[in-house]
């Protein structure tokens, strides 16, 4: 039993085809006090705007309903994207966020890929780089509860402030979204932890791991933390009809992502820091079709009990010690996120944590 491995769960607006966004904004109530009652610590949710993929444009606003739903339960973003962000009114909603929760807020940020989104917020994705960074760089100030200034290419602060309400630091966790060894490295050096995903062989998230490593050790950043991972969730009896869950669910949800990020079109071609992507969302639209999602799944916890545990076997030799479980792709209704979320938490997570002995 590895006793600094952590659980926790993504939930999203997903459900039965026939549900409105009233009826889906439920289903993540009903997923949270779930899996709050099983043992995992912490629920995790997603921003996205104008579109059927999962429209939660304000995740903190969301954490803070939940958190008087399930008082206690940690929660975490995965991601808030910081680029479309004025910074200071984010950190005044993370510090407000982190005295009216009992848990930890575990905040992960990312600089985002979708066009669309961009385009319609009025931002170059060009200066997202560089957004990002500056607004790490002010929350960090900010969190410190002491009074600051800031003077960045992106952002200038130029009088004196001090944030109120004063934030309790001690509650909120930085996370970075890594989406490649070269953005693991920039998030080292940017002295934020790492957030993973399982979008990628196990090969490539040790290399992803090693370069965030490198890059942190490069500042001198050390901070002994999380270090999570998300991994998409299906469990049955066996291994075959948890590929069969996957087949339908999880091809449906790479073609709905696949319209989002207009990844048919190519619109990251000139887009400095961006070139990269075409080759990325170019496999998403090949995992749209039902028989190239084993491949896919082989990286992910679908599967039986036993197969779901080597996976996290494997994740956490890698160097991961907070594990979130994905149930909540598209259309994968309450019946099915609710047994995967059971089937982990009594047939796979007692063998890692004992808090679901």
């Amino acid at each position: 039993m590895s006793d600094n491995l952590n659980f926790g769960f993504v939930v999203a607006t997903v459900g039965g085809d026939d549900l409105d966004d009233a009826a889906l904004y439920q289903e993540v109530i009903a997923d949270c006090r779930l899996g709050q009652s099983l043992g995992y610590d912490s629920a995790w949710m997603l921003e996205h705007h104008f579109s059927d993929y999962f429209p939660t444009p304000s995740p903190l606003v969301f954490m803070s309903h939940v958190a008087a739903y399930c008082p206690g339960l940690s929660l975490g973003s995965s991601v808030l994207v910081a680029p479309w962000y004025q910074p200071l009114r984010l950190l005044g909603e993370i510090s407000m966020l982190s005295n009216l929760v009992d848990g930890d807020l575990f905040i992960g940020v990312g600089r985002g890929t979708a066009k669309m989104e961009y385009d319609a917020f009025d931002v170059n994705m060009e200066d997202a780089r560089g957004r990002l960074r500056e607004c790490l760089e002010i929350i960090d100030l900010g969190l410190s509860g002491e009074p600051f200034t800031y003077d960045g290419e992106h952002f200038k602060i130029g009088r004196t402030i001090q944030i109120r309400p004063v934030p309790q630091p001690d509650r909120v966790h930085l996370f970075g979204a890594i989406g490649s060894p070269e953005s693991a490295r920039l998030t080292g050096e940017m002295k934020v932890a790492p957030l993973n995903i399982c979008q990628f062989p196990f090969h490539i998230l040790e290399k992803m791991y090693a370069s965030w490593n490198e890059g942190a050790a490069n500042v001198g950043f050390a901070d002994g933390g999380r270090r999570p991972v998300v991994a998409h969730c299906l469990m049955a009896d066996t291994d075959e009809e948890a590929l069969a869950m996957a087949r339908t669910h999880l091809s449906r949800f790479f073609r709905l992502q696949s319209v989002h990020y207009e990844a048919d079109s190519e619109p990251w071609t000139d887009i400095k820091g961006y070139e990269q992507f075409n080759r990325y969302f170019g496999n998403l639209l090949a995992l749209s079709q039902p028989e190239n999602i084993d491949k896919f799944s082989a990286h992910n916890f679908v599967g039986s009990a036993k197969t779901v545990a080597g996976q996290v076997e494997r994740l956490h030799d890698i160097g991961f010690n907070h594990i979130i479980v994905h149930p909540a792709t598209v259309g994968v209704p309450r019946e099915i996120r609710h047994d995967t979320l059971r089937r982990f938490a009594t047939s796979v997570a007692p063998g890692f944590s004992g808090a679901f002995a």
